[in-house]
């Protein structure tokens, strides 16, 4: 791997746009009837870029909550800079992480806050008690299971690291009174902007294998040492990259780890897929890649 092949390298853009999700943007309009209310699950790490576009047109003026998925693992201070954005335009945010339940205590009293106008018209219908629902949508790699399996109390809804694993709806009874209708991941037709493709693949919401993981690694190092180089030095134990491309710090982190094939050289692909394997499981440290405009 060299500086020719990296510049070759960055002209590579992130599409991904499987025909599933099509379908499933479909489904999301035609169940809008079905639902009081709608909550998106981001990823706290790239509010942005993992929030759909097409979501606030799709959703038209339904009440929305934004779950700030594995906030264990971004910055928390970014995390509240979100949580503020998003209540500064009118919308519920709250800072979660899914596997282990952190935060989700909050999620029904949240519910009944911005649906309050839904309960008050019920009642003056007459349906005292009728169940609250919800549209649970995001895309891939989200946590959308993991926050259903939690607030259901089983395991009903396939939760896996991979993305794009839940396909058909699915309702589900959570706490007193609400009930979740579930959704398969979306991701939109084309990344117009290639740093978004770029954040969405570093945290594995687009396959692995629809992307050059070496490629990906090398990326992913540059904004790390821009953004965090500490984050890099201290976990792999380096004197210094400052000035250092991709590449070069991708063939430190090689050689710091031992990742060497037959004539010494360098393993890239074996360092690359450590590298995201880390970052994506918070192995670098707390690190948001975006705050709010």
């Amino acid at each position: 791997m060299n500086g020719v092949i990296m510049a070759d390298f960055q002209k590579q853009t992130v599409q991904w746009f499987p025909g599933h999700m099509a379908k499933t943007r479909r489904i999301i309009k035609e169940s809008l009837n079905l639902v009081d209310g709608v909550v998106e699950l981001v990823d706290a790490r790239i509010p942005y870029s993992s929030s759909n576009p097409e979501l606030g047109e799709l959703i038209s003026k339904k009440p929305r909550i934004v779950l700030l998925n594995k906030c264990d693992i971004a910055d928390a201070q970014a995390t509240k800079l979100w949580v503020d954005y998003y209540k500064s335009n009118g919308i519920y945010a709250l800072p979660v992480d899914c596997r282990t339940g952190k935060g989700l205590n909050n999620f029904l009293p949240t519910v009944k806050q911005a649906l309050q106008s839904v309960i008050e018209r019920n009642e003056q219908k007459g349906m005292n008690g009728k169940a609250l629902r919800l549209m649970v949508v995001g895309i891939p790699n989200t946590g959308k299971s993991s926050f259903i399996n939690r607030m259901a109390g089983n395991s009903k809804a396939k939760v896996a690291d991979k993305a794009g694993v839940t396909r058909q709806q699915q309702w589900f009874a959570v706490g007193k009174g609400i009930e979740l209708l579930d959704t398969p991941g979306v991701l939109w037709p084309k990344f117009d902007d290639p740093e978004v493709g770029d954040k969405l693949a570093f945290t594995g919401a687009v396959k692995d294998e629809v992307t050059d993981i070496e490629t990906l690694s090398c990326r992913l190092l540059e904004v790390l040492s821009t953004l965090r180089p500490q984050a890099i030095t201290e976990r792999y134990k380096l004197n210094s990259i400052d000035g250092l491309q991709g590449w070069e710090i991708l063939e430190l982190i090689g050689k710091k780890r031992g990742f060497l094939i037959k004539g010494g050289e360098i393993n890239y692909e074996r360092t690359a897929v450590m590298l995201c394997d880390e970052f994506r499981g918070g192995m670098l440290g707390r690190i948001s890649l975006e705050l709010p405009l």
